[in-house]
């Protein structure tokens, strides 16, 4: 995943009920070859809540 606005468009594609757990985030990073902290910024801009964050950062 390379364009921001693919990406967006994908995740709300995914996770059309607005929510994905920290872990599937992370699955997808790894998945996608992304930083972690990016694919978080572009689920904010899809509207997509990050629940169960290890961090407690979402």
């Amino acid at each position: 995943m390379t364009d921001r606005k693919e990406l967006v468009v994908k995740l709300k594609d995914l996770f059309p009920q607005g929510r994905i757990s920290c872990t599937e985030a992370h699955d997808l990073a790894r998945k996608w070859d992304m930083d972690p902290r990016e694919l978080g910024e572009a689920c904010d801009e899809a509207g997509i809540k990050i629940s169960g964050c290890e961090l407690g950062c979402f």
